[in-house]
C-alpha cells in the first residue's frame, strides 16, 4: 500500500527517453529468449516487409506521375495563400488521389511550412507518410458511412490540433456515405473552423450530392500513360537491384490500363516469380496471356477466314497456359488497334500493340476493312460479356472465332444494298444474275398471276442491245402487254411514287391510248400517291418513251379483295414465292442477320435505255 504512490511518483518523473530505453531492453530480452528457445517463433524478413506500392509512394507533388495539373494547382494555392477548406479528388483507381491528399497534408502541416514542397524529414512529415499522425485522420468512407460517424466527426472538428498547424480529414471513397451522413456534413463542410481542412477522394463523383460538390474544389485525376508507368517501373526494378527486359515492363504498363497501383501490384508478383531477371515470357506466364506472335498468327487465320486454323491456334494457346478470356480480350484490343489503322490513325495512337508489331497491325487493319472490323469487335465484346457469366469459356471463345471467320467482306455491303434499292443488278457481286437480279413476275402474267400470250422480248435486254434513243424499238400497247409496259415504266422512275406503283393489282385499257391502273382496297394510300398530278406526268413521260405515243392514265380501286391463288394455271412463280427464294440468297441472308431485317418485295431491274 505504501509503495503504490511512490511507484506512481517515480513513473511520473520518468522521461520519454527512459521509457523508450526500458522498452528496448525488454525487446532485447525477448529476442534473446526466443533465440535460445527453438520452439518460439523467430521473426523473419517477411514480418517487416512493405509492398512496392507503399514503399515507392510519391512524397512530393513533383513525384506525382501523370498529374502535373494537380500538383501545379495545389502548389500555387499554397504559395499564394489561397488554400481552400475542402478539396475533392476524383479519378480511377491507382492514379494517386490518396497520395496527393497526404502530400497536401504534409505541405500544410510541415514544420517548415506551409510550403509547396514538404521536407519529409520532420516528425510530422514522417508520421503523415506512415499514416500515424494524430492530426491527419484518414477515414474509410465505406466502413464509416453512417450518420453517427459524421456526428462524431462534427463534434471533434472543434478540438484544435495537438501539435500541427491544421487538423486534416482525408475521407476515402466518400461516395459511400449515406444521404443522411452527407446532409449532416453540409453545414460543417461549408463553414469549418479555421484549423480544419477536408480532402475527399472518390472513384465515382456522380454519386456525390451536388450540395457537397458545390462546397469543394474539385480536381480530376487522369489515367496515367503507359510510357510513364513503364518508366516508373524501370526505376523501381533498378532500386530493387533486379534486371528486367524493356518489353516486359511495357507489357505490364499496358496491362495496368492507366493505373499505377495496378502496375506496381503486378510488378510485386513478378519480383516474387522472377527475383533476379524479369523477361517477357515471365510476364505472359504469370498473367496467362499470349505473346505478340501467337496473337498475330491467330488474327491472320481470322483474316483468311480459316476457321480450322484459328481453332487450332486457339487450342495451342490454351495448351500453353493461356487463359481463354484473356486471349479473347487481347484479340479485342488487337482489333481495336486495327480499327485505328483502318480509319487512318498513326502508329502512335495504338494502345495494345507493341512497337515491334505496329506495322503488322496497321497492314492487317487495312486488309480487313473497317466494317468487317466493327462486326468482329461486336462479336468479341458480346463474347467477353458472356464469358463472365459462364463456365464454358473455351467453347464461347471458339464460337466467336468461327463467327468472325464466317464474316464476308462487309465493306462492299453498302454499295450492294444501294444497288438493290435502286433495282440495278449487283454486277460482279456474288449471286449477280441469280434470284436477286431476276425479274419479279413473268412478262406473260399480270399481278394476279393471270396468263397472257407471251410478248416479244425487247432488244434492249439482249447482249447486243443498241445504245441511245436511235436504237430503241417502240412497243405497241395491247391488252396482252399492258401490265408489262406499266411495270417497265414504273421501273424507269425512282422515289416514293415508283415504289407505290409496284403495288398495282392489274392493268386494263379503257380507251385507245388510255390505261386504268387498279389497286386493291388495302393500297388506297399507294393509289393516292400515284395519282398526284406531278407523278402522273412522270408516269406518262415514261410510257411515252416505251410506246412512242402519249398514254393517258387513270387510277382506280377494286370493289373487293380478289382471292390470290397460290400459283397460276401455268405454274408461274408468284411474288410471295419469289420473296422466299430471294431470302435464301447468301448475300440477302447476311444483310438480314446484320441489320435484323427481312425482304418484303422483289423489284424488277430497270431496263437499259
Amino acid at each position: 500500500m505504501c509503495g503504490g504512490p511512490l511507484v506512481g511518483d517515480r513513473l511520473g518523473r520518468r522521461t520519454a527517453e527512459e521509457v523508450d530505453r526500458r522498452f528496448r531492453t525488454l525487446v532485447d530480452c525477448f529476442m534473446s529468449l526466443s533465440s535460445s528457445n527453438p520452439e518460439m517463433p523467430k521473426p523473419g524478413p517477411a514480418r517487416g516487409y512493405t509492398v512496392v506500392a507503399r514503399r515507392y509512394r510519391p512524397q512530393t507533388f513533383d513525384e506525382l506521375i501523370g498529374q502535373d495539373h494537380v500538383g501545379k494547382a495545389l502548389s500555387g494555392a499554397i504559395t499564394t495563400n489561397r488554400v481552400g477548406h475542402a478539396y475533392l479528388f476524383t479519378g480511377a483507381r491507382g492514379v494517386g488521389k490518396t497520395s496527393a491528399a497526404r502530400i497536401l497534408a504534409k505541405a500544410l502541416d510541415c514544420e517548415t511550412g506551409p510550403v509547396p514542397v514538404p521536407c519529409n524529414r520532420c516528425e510530422i512529415c514522417r508520421s503523415i507518410s506512415s499514416g500515424d499522425d494524430v492530426d491527419v485522420l484518414e477515414i474509410d468512407g465505406a466502413s464509416n458511412r453512417g450518420i453517427d460517424e459524421i456526428r462524431q466527426l462534427r463534434q471533434n472538428v472543434n478540438v484544435r490540433p495537438s501539435r500541427a498547424r491544421f487538423k486534416i480529414y482525408i475521407i476515402d471513397e466518400v461516395h459511400m456515405l449515406t444521404r443522411e451522413a452527407f446532409n449532416a456534413l453540409l453545414k460543417t463542410l461549408e463553414e469549418p473552423p479555421q484549423h480544419v481542412k477536408f480532402i475527399f477522394c472518390t472513384t465515382e463523383p456522380s454519386k456525390i450530392p451536388i450540395t457537397i460538390l458545390s462546397r469543394c474544389q474539385r480536381f480530376d485525376f487522369a489515367g496515367i500513360q503507359a510510357g510513364s508507368i513503364a518508366e516508373r517501373l524501370r526505376q523501381i526494378v533498378e532500386a530493387e537491384d533486379v534486371s528486367a527486359e524493356p518489353e516486359a515492363l511495357e507489357t505490364l504498363a499496358r496491362r495496368a490500363t492507366g493505373s499505377m497501383r495496378d502496375a506496381q501490384s503486378l510488378l510485386e508478383q513478378l519480383l516474387a516469380f522472377a527475383p533476379e531477371r524479369i523477361t517477357l515470357g515471365d510476364v505472359h506466364a504469370m498473367l496467362g496471356t499470349a505473346n505478340d506472335q501467337r496473337l498475330h498468327d491467330l488474327a491472320a487465320h481470322l483474316v483468311r477466314h480459316d476457321a480450322a486454323g484459328a481453332l487450332a491456334e486457339f487450342r495451342a494457346a490454351l495448351d500453353g497456359g493461356v487463359d481463354a478470356a484473356q486471349l479473347i480480350e487481347q484479340l479485342f484490343g488487337y482489333f481495336r488497334d486495327c480499327m485505328a489503322a483502318a480509319v487512318g490513325c498513326s502508329a502512335e495512337t495504338m494502345l495494345y500493340a507493341s512497337p515491334a508489331k505496329r506495322e503488322e497491325v496497321m497492314a492487317t487493319g487495312k486488309q480487313i476493312g473497317l466494317q468487317t472490323l466493327l462486326a468482329a469487335m461486336q462479336i468479341l465484346d458480346q463474347t467477353l460479356s458472356r464469358m463472365r457469366l459462364s463456365t464454358q469459356s473455351r467453347i464461347l471463345g471458339e464460337l466467336a472465332l468461327v463467327r468472325i471467320c464466317s464474316l464476308e467482306d462487309l465493306d462492299e455491303l453498302p454499295a450492294l444494298i444501294a444497288q438493290l434499292r435502286s433495282g440495278a443488278p449487283a454486277v460482279g457481286s456474288p449471286g449477280a444474275g441469280s434470284a436477286v437480279a431476276q425479274p419479279r413476275v413473268s412478262a406473260a402474267t399480270d399481278r394476279r398471276g393471270e396468263p397472257h400470250p407471251p410478248a416479244v422480248p425487247s432488244p434492249q435486254s439482249g447482249p447486243n442491245a443498241p445504245t441511245g434513243d436511235k436504237g430503241d424499238k417502240k412497243r405497241e400497247l395491247t391488252p396482252e402487254n399492258a401490265a408489262e409496259i406499266w411495270s417497265q415504266a414504273a421501273a424507269k422512275l425512282s422515289g416514293l411514287a415508283a415504289d407505290n406503283a409496284n403495288h398495282f393489282d392489274h392493268v386494263a385499257i379503257s380507251a385507245p391510248n388510255r390505261l386504268v391502273i387498279y389497286f386493291k382496297p388495302r393500297y388506297t394510300l399507294a393509289k393516292s400517291v400515284c395519282e398526284h398530278p406531278d407523278q402522273v406526268a412522270r408516269f406518262e413521260r415514261a410510257l411515252a418513251e416505251l410506246t412512242g405515243q402519249r398514254i393517258g392514265l387513270e387510277f382506280a380501286l377494286l370493289e373487293s379483295e380478289p382471292s390470290e391463288p397460290s400459283e397460276d394455271r401455268r405454274g408461274a412463280v408468284l411474288p410471295r414465292q419469289r420473296i422466299r427464294e430471294v431470302a435464301q440468297h447468301p448475300l440477302i441472308r447476311q444483310a438480314g442477320e446484320l441489320f435484323g431485317a427481312q425482304p418484303t418485295r422483289v423489284d424488277d431491274p430497270p431496263t437499259d435505255q
